[in-house]
């Protein structure tokens, strides 16, 4: 089952299609914002929102999170290895989000943008107990995210803008039918580029 690209779409299109001139606007009140901005996850629509200050302080409560915006964390978090084998993932590229109702859905990035399936609760419930940091996850809007392909080792929980950001990288540098030659590079810089944050 493949999933929706719309949050996808919308930073592909921010990053190529708006003048620099114009640069980046808070989606919900339209003033522009930084480069380095905070997100808000609208739940309803399944997009992600660039948010200036303003309009993310308003969501930065819990009690916000009771409507359909969801403030995006900024928290990433460099893990050990995480035994991810009996999660059902094809590949060594991929991310794990829990939603409100407490299902995990693990994404995998492609070409044509993320693929995903349900985990089952079983196995995920076992990679909880190896790893009890995930069982801080905030809903929809954190993930596991990891990188095992190709010898690599990572495995990190970061906000779900950063996986948006990676399934974006895999789309615009993959090439014919194994990727090209551009495509791990520019996956191998990602996670290069990932800092820590608190």
């Amino acid at each position: 089952m493949t999933a929706p690209t719309s949050a996808l779409e919308r930073i592909i299109r921010r990053g190529s299609g708006r003048s620099q001139e114009s640069g980046p606007r808070c989606e919900l009140c339209s003033v522009p914002v930084a480069a380095e901005h905070r997100h808000l996850l609208d739940t309803e629509a399944a997009v992600v929102l660039c948010a200036c200050q303003a309009c993310s302080l308003l969501f930065s409560r819990d009690a916000a999170s009771e409507g359909h915006y969801r403030l995006v964390p900024q928290r990433r978090t460099r893990l050990a290895a995480v035994p991810t084998k009996d999660l059902g993932v094809p590949v060594g590229l991929a991310f794990f989000v829990m939603r409100g109702d407490g299902t995990v859905i693990a994404h995998y990035p492609s070409p044509a943008g993320a693929t995903q399936w349900e985990a089952d609760p079983q196995a995920w419930a076992q990679v909880v107990n190896h790893c009890p940091a995930l069982g801080t996850l905030a809903p929809d809007v954190e993930a596991l995210l990891v990188n095992t392909a190709r010898g690599a080792q990572h495995h990190w929980l970061v906000p779900i803008d950063d996986c948006l950001r990676l399934v974006a990288v895999v789309r615009q540098t993959w090439k014919g039918l194994s990727g090209g030659n551009q495509v791990w590079p520019a996956v191998e810089r990602f996670f290069a580029e990932l800092v820590p944050q608190r």
